[in-house]
């Protein structure tokens, strides 16, 4: 008999396959949900010696874990999974991670939204009365990565920690990890390279998304780069991760190039026909679901917002981030709005035909505390140091009027910039 994460479905209490993969839980419907900006909640694969791990194991650290669990309502997680194997690589477990999104959202009645840090899931009422259990979400994580990742693991082991000091310490290290993971890039540049790859991961929930990742722009979750997505195709040629010839540029200023439309045009289902890179105002990229954070235009102001997902405040287009995330995701090019990884920000081909950084005149306090020295010295090479000064948060403004009150004080260069459009 086959030792379970043999088989290609885990033995859970409930259905389990990719027809359920764009199921929606509501809140009525929940009995139970992590992360979301609700607890804190995060997903980390490390790489481990053979000896390190025990395969197949699940672990639960917490107090009183059975008893909150039933309880329903909201619980703080953070899913550690350790993989070990001969063949295995440090490159290789933003990839182990990002197809966490798709164990989960697998098995009927389970949901899964975003990854790294700002994970989201929830269980359905009928999934608990089923007999879903915290222990099952391991299992579901030991058997799908073993069966994807037959080729290169050979032992995998989950730890699930519930209490929120716990979790809180263990998210810092991991942090640390994505962070050193997005630095890999070094010096590559979207010239240096003749082909791009593209993310098809969230065609689930949004049929006609194409995400297309290039040397200078991350994915749209955060957790894919041009180094992900390389070391993801050389794991699995007929995955979601495909390489794109770039061919002939069209418009470079713009981003874009044919080899990049043609393949847009043949993975959308004609939904999408072109795409500029580098602005927000003519064919933008799609969005899905899962994007870390909205750009979008501010007319009045002469220039765009930054909003996070996670922020539940007013921003000055009068739409709180769910408004807007439910506007512009679905794999629909919408001009002035897209979503983003946060690191993009900070590169130098953000909004490059649009006036690039300078064009921010509106980001949370949270995104300038995250992006930091990194943002502070993009502002130096763009020759605005004092830039992040000039851009307002939500402290000094909620709205348009307010906004651009500070901005004029303030003397933000996006008012005397040409029009965006």
């Amino acid at each position: 008999m086959r030792s379970y994460w043999e088989r290609e479905k885990p033995p859970i209490p409930v259905a389990y396959g990719p027809a359920f993969e764009g199921e929606r839980i509501r809140k009525e419907d929940m009995f139970i949900e992590f992360g979301g900006q609700r607890t804190a909640a995060f997903e980390w694969v490390r790489t481990k010696e053979l000896d390190e791990i025990e395969d197949n194991k699940v672990i639960i650290v917490g107090t009183n874990v059975e008893e909150r669990f039933k309880a329903g309502g909201k619980m703080p997680l953070a899913i550690v999974i350790d993989v070990a194997g001969r063949k295995m690589q440090n490159d290789f477990e933003a990839i182990i991670e990002r197809k966490l999104h798709h164990n989960i959202n697998e098995a009927q009645g389970l949901w899964h939204m975003g990854q790294r840090d700002i994970v989201w899931m929830r269980i359905s009422n009928q999934s608990y009365k089923d007999g879903i259990t915290l222990e099952h979400i391991g299992i579901i994580h030991n058997t799908m990565t073993h069966h994807r990742f037959k080729s290169i693991v050979d032992k995998v082991q989950v730890t699930l920690y519930c209490d929120e000091k716990d979790v809180l310490e263990l998210q810092e290290q991991a942090r640390a990890v994505y962070r050193e993971r997005d630095r890999r890039l070094g010096g590559m540049t979207d010239e240096t390279v003749e082909t791009f790859y593209s993310c098809l991961l969230c065609q689930s929930f949004a049929p006609s998304h194409v995400c297309v990742i290039s040397p200078e722009r991350l994915g749209l979750c955060g957790a894919y780069n041009w180094l992900d997505c390389k070391a993801a195709f050389e794991i699995d040629p007929t995955g979601g991760n495909q390489p794109i010839a770039k061919g002939p540029a069209v418009d470079e200023k713009r981003g874009r190039w044919e080899g990049v439309d043609k393949y847009l045009k043949s993975n959308s289902a004609g939904a999408v026909e072109s795409l500029n890179l580098y602005t927000i105002m003519d064919n933008p990229m799609t969005s899905c679901g899962c994007f870390e954070c909205i750009v979008a235009i501010i007319p009045e102001a002469n220039g765009v917002m930054l909003v996070q997902r996670g922020h539940t405040g007013e921003t000055p287009v009068g739409m709180k981030f769910s408004t807007l995330a439910g506007t512009v995701g679905g794999g629909t090019q919408n001009p002035g709005f897209s979503g983003i990884g946060v690191n993009f920000i900070t590169s130098k081909k953000f909004l490059f035909a649009d006036g690039g950084i300078k064009r921010i005149v509106w980001m949370t306090k949270n995104l300038k505390e995250r992006l930091g020295e990194d943002f502070k010295k993009r502002c130096e090479e763009e020759g605005f140091p004092d830039l992040i000064d000039k851009i307002a948060d939500e402290t000094a403004a909620e709205d348009s009027e307010k906004l651009l009150e500070f901005l004029t004080n303030a003397g933000h260069p996006a008012l005397g910039m040409e029009p965006m459009f």
